[in-house]
């Protein structure tokens, strides 16, 4: 029988075996459906307007989900009471998404900002039973004042008209990026758990990637005539859905363990976790493009605006998984391989824009795939996996980084 109330614990370091939950893995799955729900309008009006409307709800939806995973990383209780305070996290989150397909002005943005402020209402309730941990209290009651303060404001900005209101979340987002940060140094103390953090930013990207799938899907569901230039674009949308993935996991090995044994280790690992958010925005971004190619693929032409905003995504998310892969604790990156992939995203920058002007849907798709599969050989090359802390300082020693 399921303990109604049972004290946190810290996870050891040295705790072997720490998987995924069944239970967090129906948490991620709420998300991803949050998600599909803010970039809806997006489908439809995938314009600079529509753009500046999602990546904010967005990344308020990306930092609910990482605060809850990086408190259960670190605190282990799979008591009644967690498991209730669970359920009513992803019953706001239901409620963030249901507020996301109005314009950022309107009343059901206020409903979003309640909905998000109850999200950080619980985990600041989470940190507070945190703070009965002895070694965590200073850890817990920075992460308390600061996820409550911008809560406050959160849910304070849900009674004020905008233009104000946008004016308090940027205040209190910055509250809710910056708390973190001010916790580094007890971060070495109270780490999150090497291996398990990584395994939940993984599964997190695979089901993005999924949807990104099921938007190529979308886009061949519209075909009527099955042209070459229309399975030409499918089939390059769905590799670039792979070569995301490959160079995720493989060249940049972002799922590989992030151990914090130092400031310097907490450092990069907060680096890593924030530079998910641009790869996560990057990829939803360029899921929605490349449906909308492959559905204009055989009868339609992008417009100039289109192409920007598709070649934008697919150069965020080259730049994010760079920094993920340089600050990755699984590989140490050659020089000269940072050179080369810079090189390629700036590549990326110029002749998409350039292509874009030329509102061909499959030579936009085919400069995106090219210039993937070479992100990806430079990673794959240009990176070397560590067998021991010895191997880890002669190789650095080596290549000069």
């Amino acid at each position: 029988m399921r303990t109604l109330i049972a004290p946190l614990r810290v996870r050891s370091t040295g705790e072997a075996g720490r998987k995924v939950t069944w239970l967090e893995l129906f948490f991620d799955l709420i998300f991803v459906a949050a998600v599909a729900q803010v970039a809806e309008p997006l489908r439809d009006h995938y314009s600079v307007i529509g753009l500046v409307r999602f990546a904010p709800l967005f990344a308020l939806v990306w930092w609910a989900w990482t605060g809850h995973t990086v408190f259960s990383t670190r605190f282990d209780t799979d008591d009644v009471i967690q498991r209730g305070l669970t359920l009513v996290q992803m019953f706001a989150v239901a409620a963030m998404a249901a507020n996301a397909k109005d314009a950022l002005d309107s009343r059901s943005s206020a409903g979003f900002a309640a909905a998000y402020a109850a999200v950080r209402f619980i985990l600041v309730a989470q940190y507070f039973r945190a703070r009965q941990v002895p070694d965590a209290r200073p850890l817990a009651t920075r992460y308390l004042l600061g996820h409550g303060s911008a809560a406050l404001l959160w849910l304070t900005s849900a009674f004020v008209p905008a233009p104000e209101r946008f004016w308090l979340w940027g205040v209190a987002f910055a509250l809710d990026l910056g708390t973190p940060w001010l916790a580094v140094r007890h971060s070495v103390k109270i780490p999150p758990d090497a291996a398990h953090l990584p395994e939940r930013f993984g599964l997190f990207t695979l089901i993005l990637l999924g949807e990104s799938v099921v938007a190529v899907m979308r886009g061949m569901e519209s075909q009527e005539d099955w042209t070459p230039s229309a399975a030409t674009s499918a089939f390059l949308g769905m590799g670039i859905s792979f070569l995301i993935w490959w160079w995720y996991f493989d060249g940049a090995a972002g799922a590989c363990e992030q151990p914090v044994c130092t400031r310097r280790d907490a450092l990069r690992s907060h680096v890593w976790t924030y530079s998910h958010f641009p790869l996560y925005l990057g990829i939803v971004i360029l899921g929605v493009g490349i449906q909308r190619i492959v559905t204009a693929a055989s009868r339609a032409t992008l417009t100039t605006t289109e192409g920007a905003i598709l070649t934008g995504a697919a150069t965020v998310v080259m730049i994010a998984m760079s920094v993920i892969g340089t600050a990755s604790a699984g590989r140490l990156r050659i020089s000269s391989a940072i050179s080369r992939s810079l090189a390629l995203t700036l590549a990326m920058l110029v002749v998409g824009f350039i292509v874009s002007g030329f509102g061909s849907p499959v030579a936009m798709v085919v400069v995106i795939a090219s210039l993937s599969v070479g992100q990806l050989a430079v990673a794959l090359a240009g990176t070397l996996p560590p067998k021991s802390n010895a191997h880890l300082t002669a190789a650095t020693e080596q290549v000069g980084v």
